[in-house]
């Protein structure tokens, strides 16, 4: 017989919260996905660097978007938007911010672990 493991994002095991956002973790699999939810106006270099403590974003991610539009810088000079729908995988040391008034939601299968933990 196959195991089935199901958790909602209605419960999550663990819930970090940083100025204009959040991240709610869920263990499963043997592993952590995360959503996270950030208001207009987030920046990481802002809001979450402080956390960090590192120049750049070194967590990477691998995220499905729910909803809103997000801007990204990567340490080398790339840049881009994404929105609802897409799915991106991210290397470590970027920069991203919120576009627009609309919230912006992520699913992270890889970056979630020790997204904005505090150390």
């Amino acid at each position: 017989m196959a195991s089935v493991e199901r958790k909602s994002f209605r419960q999550p095991d663990e819930v970090r919260e940083f100025t204009k956002g959040k991240a709610e973790m869920l263990r499963i699999g043997g592993d952590v996905i995360g959503r996270l939810t950030l208001m207009p106006g987030w920046k990481w270099s802002e809001h979450v660097k402080p956390i960090a403590g590192t120049d750049w974003c070194e967590a990477p991610h691998y995220q499905y978007q729910v909803c809103g539009r997000i801007h990204v810088v990567t340490r080398d000079g790339q840049e881009f938007e994404s929105g609802p729908g897409e799915v991106v995988k991210l290397e470590a040391g970027h920069d991203a911010w919120v576009v627009g008034q609309e919230p912006v939601v992520l699913v992270d299968w890889q970056g979630a672990r020790d997204y904005a933990r505090q150390t």
